[in-house]
């Protein structure tokens, strides 16, 4: 009798992992050879079992026939270093205030610390995982942010706008079977090393890339139709067009802004989808990818705009900045360089 409910047990077991291998045909099918950008950060970054559960996830990616790129921050371990050396962190609107003296520990922290953490828990799984920065091969180019908040111009010191991408070392790596891990610093025109938002740079290298997904990961369950005084959210958002979003997004928070924006700037580049999941759910990558049901929110293009990015990819190269909160304006226009692209 033991021997007969144990092998009932895992003949259900089997049949259960069978019925969610073939849920995900589908998608491998769809997205085989695509290029998939995946923000990192959050608490993915910092919870031990999270960190592997992620970078299962895009070793599974790529086994399957994906092409991942990783961009990460490291805002977290940028503040902890800080504080150590006894240097203060100032953040407006969201954003951190870099000086001379912060760039050199964020710049240390992001290349030096982060990135080949990152890259050391990909190639657990086997030689996949290469590092770079945004200065590395001239991937992206960036010039001072300007900020305006009511009025009032905020000098955020070193934070940079992603002004062009050159994927051409990019695509060298995926064209050699490699896994793309960029931290997110950039050079100016004049030299100087730029502090570059991690939601906006994955964006403007997904539209570089022409990538199928933008997948950016945080600390919530989504985007929500609301939120109470009391903190109580509202419904979950599952897919929202991109101007809807562009109406919302104003009222957003300084938090989630600047990933909603990624994930508009993205969608009008020519991203077909973008997404924005919980990073504290294991495995949420391969849950949004490979399932039919998917988590978080989606971003899609209105039919105009997916009619003429599927028409001409080159069109779809953003015109001007997209709309964003009044406490985290839209920056500058990122776009491809002359010298690469996918």
């Amino acid at each position: 009798m033991t021997r007969t409910v144990a092998t009932a047990a895992i003949r259900a077991a089997a049949l259960t992992k069978a019925g969610t291998l073939v849920e995900a045909l589908p998608w491998l099918a769809r997205f085989h050879g695509a290029v998939v950008v995946l923000k990192y950060g959050g608490h993915a970054m910092a919870d031990p079992e999270l960190q592997r559960a992620f970078a299962e996830d895009v070793v599974f990616l790529h086994y399957a026939g994906l092409r991942p790129v990783i961009v990460h921050g490291g805002g977290p371990q940028i503040t902890a270093h800080l504080e150590r050396l006894g240097i203060p962190s100032e953040f407006r609107a969201g954003l951190r205030v870099t000086t001379p003296e912060a760039m050199q520990v964020v710049r240390m922290v992001l290349v030096g610390q982060v990135n080949g953490d990152v890259v050391r828990l990909v190639n657990d799984h086997g030689p996949f995982a290469v590092g770079m920065s945004g200065e590395d091969g001239g991937l992206m180019t960036a010039e001072p942010r300007t900020l305006v908040v009511e009025g009032e111009e905020i000098d955020l010191g070193l934070v940079g706008d992603v002004t062009a991408v050159d994927p051409g070392a990019l695509n060298a790596l995926l064209a050699d079977g490699r896994i793309p891990v960029v931290a997110t610093v950039a050079a100016g025109p004049d030299g100087q090393t730029y502090n570059v938002n991690a939601d906006t740079a994955a964006a403007a290298i997904a539209v570089a890339l022409q990538a199928q997904k933008l997948v950016v990961l945080t600390d919530v369950e989504g985007l929500y139709s609301s939120w109470s005084p009391d903190g109580t959210a509202g419904e979950l958002v599952s897919e929202i067009g991109a101007a809807d979003l562009a109406t919302l997004l104003p009222s957003l928070s300084a938090g989630m802004a600047p990933k909603m924006e990624a994930c508009l700037r993205a969608v009008r580049g020519g991203v077909p989808q973008a997404h924005v999941l919980d990073g504290r759910v294991p495995h949420a990558v391969l849950l949004e990818v490979f399932t039919d049901s998917g988590i978080g929110t989606m971003v899609i293009p209105d039919p105009s705009e997916a009619d003429r990015s599927e028409a001409d990819p080159s069109e779809a190269a953003p015109s001007g900045p997209a709309p964003s909160a009044p406490s985290a304006p839209a920056p500058a226009e990122f776009a491809p360089t002359s010298g690469g692209s996918a």
